[in-house]
């Protein structure tokens, strides 16, 4: 029997123990006596419905007292839709917070809206504070008479809390600095004048507005260093020339391809017509042997004929050798 009671008095302790042990965890003493110390009212009814709602109560309780503490205006039914739709509440809290201190006009939904957003609110509300250096990558411009410059600048940008939301992010602004300086630079007559006043692409570049549109406030943009590149207006002609050489070129062999061609042509057609003088001195014989035996040609025709032939053979014969010398 007595073993029977210590059998059911450990069986009842350990029940006691499970039964306080659901009780704490679904009943948050620990939290409920912390909020009533440090002011913030906070019923244990709700944060058991914390529990019911799958809510961690320490993720509301401890950044609600530390809003208290600040002496922000927010309860505990922001912070809990906020934790429900996916938000950092402590993170939102500190940027209140740090936005309060700064006197920086930041509501909570605003806050709320920005770490939904996926931004770093607590790090735009100190960027706010402490504005931000953006160092561009090098930038390769081409003044006008075609020298290339390559520009490296750094850009000083705060965050504008009201256009986080929908607005453009860093990438925009480098894109867009680049875009200015060489346009600023494409507009100068002679690098030289670039070398000499470097501060002119930063006024022109800062007086475009290029900030509009982005979560962020240009405040300066200062030229980090310039340096000299390619010739490229020389390389350009260079270029140029070397493609009209090649067209001259092109140009050239197709005219030679036609006069070889041509040469080829009257080849031919000499060779053609030797073939028919040939022919034609062949058919001569034929010839005066049928005037001869027709009568038409005589005798005497034909040597009257032969005497003038040869007498026209030893004219050009003459005529070929030269004057004659002279004698010694």
């Amino acid at each position: 029997m007595m073993i029977t009671a210590l059998v059911s008095s450990v069986f009842a302790l350990f029940v006691f123990f499970i039964a306080v042990a659901l009780f704490l965890h679904f009943v948050p003493i620990g939290l409920w006596i912390s909020a009533i110390a440090a002011g913030v009212n906070v019923g244990i009814f709700t944060l058991v419905g914390m529990r019911l709602r799958r809510v961690a109560p320490a993720q509301i309780v401890l950044p609600l007292i530390k809003a208290n503490k600040a002496g922000l205006d927010v309860n505990v039914n922001q912070l809990e839709a906020h934790f429900l739709a996916g938000g950092n509440v402590d993170r939102v809290v500190d940027a209140l917070i740090a936005a309060h201190r700064a006197e920086i006009p930041l509501p909570f939904a605003r806050s709320a809206a920005i770490d939904l957003a996926g931004r770093d609110v607590l790090e735009a509300v100190q960027m706010s504070v402490n504005p931000r250096v953006i160092e561009t990558p090098m930038v390769s411009a081409v003044a006008k008479n075609g020298i290339e410059l390559k520009v490296k600048a750094r850009v000083t940008v705060r965050a504008n809390i009201d256009r986080l939301v929908g607005g453009a992010g860093e990438a925009t602004i480098i894109a867009r600095v680049g875009e200015g300086i060489v346009t600023s630079v494409g507009s100068s007559d002679d690098h030289k004048a670039v070398l000499e006043n470097p501060d002119h692409i930063s006024r022109t570049v800062l007086g475009k507005g290029l900030d509009a549109g982005t979560a962020f406030e240009i405040l300066s943009i200062d030229i980090a260093d310039i340096d000299v590149g390619r010739n490229i207006g020389a390389e350009l002609l260079t270029d140029q020339a070397e493609a009209d050489k090649r067209i001259a070129q092109a140009k050239a062999e197709e005219r030679r391809a036609m006069a070889v061609a041509t040469e080829q042509e009257m080849k031919a057609y000499t060779q053609e017509m030797q073939a028919k003088v040939v022919e034609a001195q062949a058919d001569v014989p034929h010839a005066l042997a049928e005037a001869l035996r027709n009568g038409r040609m005589g005798v005497m025709d034909y040597y009257n004929m032969n005497n003038m032939l040869a007498d026209t053979q030893m004219r050009e014969t003459i005529a070929k050798s030269g004057p004659p010398q002279p004698a010694k």
